[in-house]
């Protein structure tokens, strides 16, 4: 793969972070893909399970339907070789174009016997985005001035948030007027849309050599790589402990919400505030890796997220709110510095099978958080169990900071 020319690395010097960004045309477009596939994305996780509970009336089964887009993060690391195998340019186009093609057959869900349907698509959707974010995260490396990379990252969770403000109210919208096909044919267009942007890159990808080993040798070479490198460790470590909690005391919301005497519709100003938060720290993310560096960035970003957890036991709106957007600046600090880590220390060709693996591992825990949560929210006050979360997340920004440091290197095969 080609890297950035002296040209373009002269124009993006001492410019605000998001102009660094946009001026460089291929991160520019690369960004606005993210933007619109992440938009279509957003709406239809809202709309499918609104779609499931209108046609069955159980909120369980609509619960499936973020269990369907999850689950494949279990086998994310063998998910992540196929993008170690194939150019990653084509790969992104024909996964957005399968995507594209798969949900236009939800237009055959109308009944409670078809979603069976929904749940497959739903199913695959959440592999290929595995891949996708896999073969994403290696191009980025490649398209981007490595010294943009912090700045896109954060710009690209800014984007992310974003969307996820204005992407479900535009579903809601499109699912109460014309149904859940529409919605899935809404995506579909978004897709084929960012299949454009991204056919638009000008990037020049080798093939990959044949592979010398089998694919579970393959994937075992990732997880061996990411564990084996004191720079990645410690961040990935960090953020699977985060993403633990912050699954903890995500149910904790409508309890919150209750002790401040509102209705549950209060939920939504808090979660606009979380997005508020994660949007702008997300426009600041390049300048503070650059300043702290990607350790002490994530750490200040996790004790930000402590204090925010702890206060919400609370029961005043100010504080609420403010915790709220505190919870928002904080968790997306450890998920940017992690993958700007994983994306400079690590060599191309094995960026795909790290960069799913290092999303496994931080993923995964929140899962198991959002179950603990649900049961912990019943049997443990909130004066408790806030402030004791806060108290782990504390200490993992401290034990983040104190871990042992390592000078960082470059990568062979890094441009």
């Amino acid at each position: 793969m080609t890297p950035r020319n002296a040209q373009t690395r002269k124009t993006t010097r001492g410019a605000w972070p998001v102009a660094r960004v946009l001026r460089d045309r291929d991160a520019g477009l690369y960004l606005a893909g993210v933007v619109v596939s992440g938009f279509g994305t957003s709406a239809l996780w809202l709309a499918s399970g609104v779609w499931v509970k209108d046609l069955t009336g159980s909120d369980g089964l609509a619960a499936l339907c973020m269990l369907a887009m999850w689950a494949p993060t279990l086998v994310g690391p063998v998910l992540g070789t196929l993008a170690d195998r194939v150019r990653r340019r084509p790969l992104l186009i024909a996964t957005n174009l399968l995507l594209a093609v798969l949900l236009l057959s939800l237009f055959a869900v109308d009944s409670p016997d078809a979603l069976w349907l929904l749940f497959a698509v739903l199913f695959v959707y959440g592999a290929a985005g595995v891949v996708h974010d896999a073969a994403e995260s290696a191009l980025v490396a490649a398209v981007v001035d490595p010294r943009l990379l912090g700045d896109f990252n954060g710009l690209r969770m800014s984007a992310g948030e974003g969307m996820k403000l204005v992407a479900p109210l535009a579903g809601a919208g499109v699912y109460a007027a014309y149904g859940g096909a529409s919605v899935a044919a809404l995506d579909a267009a978004t897709f084929v849309l960012a299949t454009g942007l991204y056919a638009a890159l000008r990037v020049r990808e080798a093939p990959p050599g044949r592979p010398a080993a089998n694919w579970r040798r393959r994937t075992a070479e990732g997880a061996r790589y990411l564990w084996g490198r004191p720079r990645l460790r410690p961040l990935v470590v960090a953020g699977g402990v985060m993403m633990l909690c912050a699954g903890v005391c995500g149910p904790t919301v409508y309890a919150v919400v209750e002790s401040l005497g509102h209705s549950p519709t209060y939920a939504g100003v808090l979660y606009a505030c979380q997005g508020a938060g994660s949007v702008a720290v997300g426009l600041l993310a390049g300048p503070a890796l650059r300043r702290l560096g990607e350790r002490r960035f994530a750490a200040a970003g996790i004790a930000l997220l402590a204090v925010a957890v702890a206060v919400r036991a609370v029961p005043y709106d100010t504080v609420a709110l403010a915790s709220g957007a505190a919870a928002g600046a904080g968790m997306p600090a450890v998920l940017i510095a992690a993958l700007t880590a994983v994306q400079h220390e690590t060599p191309g060709p094995l960026l795909g099978r790290v960069t799913a693996t290092a999303n496994s591992l931080i993923f995964l825990p929140n899962v198991l958080g959002l179950a603990a949560g649900a049961a912990l929210v019943e049997t443990v006050g909130l004066p408790l169990l806030l402030p004791t979360l806060g108290g782990v997340l504390l200490a993992t920004a401290v034990a983040l900071v104190a871990a042992p440091r390592t000078p960082s290197g470059t990568c062979a095969g890094r441009p």
